[in-house]
């Protein structure tokens, strides 16, 4: 858990904020004038709903560092970090699968700050986390903006393009090989030391020249031991080495996929992405999203936010402008 106080030398100017309601010490950023100092407390109008961000593996709210401030300027913006992530703890006695961190999510989001209008932006975990909370409360949420990420609604289709993701990726192949040759736990229980590595080489960042010492140090943080890393190997663990006595997850519920599927939605796609591969992910996303627009970034990898954060947060506050 990095400490409450760090900003990565100035990197990371956000006031940190915590709940203990989901049963560990979760952190979010809670910012704009629709926040709990803002005039409106929370409650009032200006700028439209609250702008959500999920980050996903293995990544916590530093990813959005670039889109906070500026959106925070007319919105309420909201960054948790995920139960093993950032600057929140990573306690002993939980399982870190999905469904989990959907119900932290929905702790955090409905009974913590009981938001409305919210606009999810998703990227890598978090699509399948915020569609998670999407299908329970589709009445709060207004739009969907998703980045190199996935949104599992049960649709005709979809696992058979997430298998053949699996078995092409870079990143899903190297988790798969590890874990058949027993070295998943110690890479990944070594985050701290292979966090780059994964990010870079794995997932692509491409543009290397933003990996520094500071940029190092935000993403290694809080992989400080073997203990601390629970979140970072789960979340590969639960795909290339299911528990083969767990049960299958429940079908969602036909209307709620109808109403998600009825909402506002845009792919922001990085086409050198080599763990979620562009000509998998983005069928997958239309058969959710037929007629939503799909924009490609042609020089951004994995992580839309670090290789082109002018260029995405041009298109999300297009997006928040004309839908």
């Amino acid at each position: 858990m990095i400490p409450a106080e760090e900003t990565f030398d100035g990197t990371w100017p956000y006031r940190p904020r915590f709940t203990d309601a989901p049963g560990f010490r979760q952190h979010y950023v809670d910012e704009g004038p629709e926040g709990p100092e803002g005039p409106e407390g929370g409650r009032g109008p200006r700028g439209g709903g609250p702008v959500v961000l999920l980050h996903g593996e293995p990544t916590w709210g530093y990813l959005w560092r670039h889109l906070i401030g500026p959106l925070a300027r007319d919105r309420r913006v909201v960054v948790p970090d995920h139960m093993g992530f950032g600057k929140s703890a990573t306690p002993a006695d939980r399982t870190y699968l999905a469904s989990e961190h959907v119900d932290n999510l929905e702790t955090l989001l409905v009974d913590v700050l009981d938001l409305h209008d919210i606009t999810l932006v998703l990227h890598d975990w978090g699509g399948p986390i915020g569609t998670g909370f999407l299908l329970r409360h589709p009445e709060r949420v207004a739009r969907i903006f998703a980045t190199n990420t996935v949104l599992p609604l049960g649709l005709p289709g979809y696992d058979k393009l997430m298998a053949e993701n699996m078995a092409d990726s870079h990143w899903f192949r190297w988790a798969a090989a590890a874990h058949a040759n027993g070295t998943l736990e110690r890479a990944l229980g070594g985050a701290g030391d292979s966090v780059t590595h994964l990010m870079l080489s794995l997932q692509t960042i491409a543009r290397p020249q933003i990996v520094t010492p500071t940029w190092v140090r935000a993403y290694a943080a809080h992989f400080t031991d073997r203990a601390a890393c629970q979140g970072v190997l789960r979340f590969p663990q639960q795909l290339v080495a299911p528990d083969p006595g767990a049960a299958p997850a429940p079908e969602p519920d036909p209307a709620a996929v109808a109403a998600v599927r009825a909402k506002p939605a845009v792919l922001v796609e990085g086409m050198r992405d080599t763990a979620l591969l562009p000509r998998h992910i983005v069928p997958a996303f239309r058969l959710a999203f037929p007629d939503a627009p799909v924009i490609e970034l042609p020089d951004a990898g994995h992580f839309p936010s670090e290789d082109a954060p002018e260029t995405l947060l041009a298109l999300l506050q297009l997006f928040l402008q004309t839908t």
